[in-house]
């Protein structure tokens, strides 16, 4: 994927990048695979924000994804490459060979007309799943489970992937993205290769409304509210943000006059 760069005729486009969408090959997603999707504004059953900053957006569509490639030695094809407004990274409409369509997510090199499998003979490509325990030290993987059979739930947004550094024992050696080392039981699934759509992280928003539209709202600082809204609200102008584990000044002079104290007691 490539980034498109616009001109600077307006404030907003001042900046602003967007996807361009090449490898996008479908444009609207397969109908038995797609589910209504329920806002709910951050707010939980309650009526009460337990998430703030969430709110409106664009109406989207949840597409179903299949996180556990639980159907072993069938193969599928590859019939295209979609997005998902869900996610930052692309997905990939599979063909079964006996007739079931699913999505997953699209890593990297994959194309129209691939094939893929998932299963413990699978060979070493892009798209294919397998336990840890048939992975080759060293390789990239992706969408990998925590528990056995329960689906994939590590390393799946654009452009990440994980690195199987060793296996020991029913456990195997996984470097996350972010550095640490994590223990996962060789049973769990993985999948080869890097997760597509690598440029999502060059995409500059440039304006407001394009965060409005991702359903995100404003984050307002403490020190503008009210102090019934925040800690850090009230006062008049501005004013520091004071933190309970510093102690007051009184209690810093004291502790000054005690030390000064103690010293002229122990030179006496």
């Amino acid at each position: 994927m490539a980034v498109k760069v616009y001109k600077p005729t307006s404030p907003g486009r001042r900046g602003m990048t967007s996807p361009t969408f090449d490898e996008i090959t479908k444009s609207k997603p397969e109908r038995r695979l797609i589910r209504s999707l329920r806002k709910t504004g951050g707010r939980d059953f309650k009526g009460t924000i337990s998430v703030r900053h969430r709110g409106g957006g664009a109406r989207r569509a949840l597409r179903l994804i299949d996180f556990k490639r639980d159907k072993p030695d069938i193969p599928a094809h590859v019939a295209a490459i979609e997005y998902d407004p869900n996610r930052s990274a692309r997905i990939a409409l599979l063909h079964y060979v006996d007739g079931e369509k699913r999505y997953i997510i699209a890593p990297l090199e994959l194309k129209v007309g691939d094939t893929v499998i998932s299963g413990k003979n699978a060979d070493i490509r892009p798209g294919n799943a397998m336990p840890l325990a048939s992975v080759p030290l060293g390789t990239l993987i992706h969408n990998i489970e925590i528990q056995p059979g329960r689906g994939a739930q590590l390393v799946r947004s654009a452009g990440a992937s994980a690195q199987l550094l060793g296996k020991e024992g029913e456990f195997a050696q996984i470097r996350m993205p972010s550095g640490e080392v994590r223990l996962i039981r060789q049973t769990c699934m993985a999948t080869i290769g890097v997760v597509g759509n690598p440029d999502h992280s060059n995409v500059k928003l440039g304006k407001a409304g394009r965060k409005r539209h991702m359903g995100i709202r404003p984050a307002v600082r403490g020190t503008a509210m009210s102090p019934r809204d925040h800690p850090h609200g009230g006062g008049e102008g501005r004013q520091p943000v004071a933190h309970a584990w510093l102690p007051d000044a009184q209690q810093q002079a004291d502790g000054q006059v005690h030390r000064q104290a103690t010293r002229e007691k122990a030179l006496s």
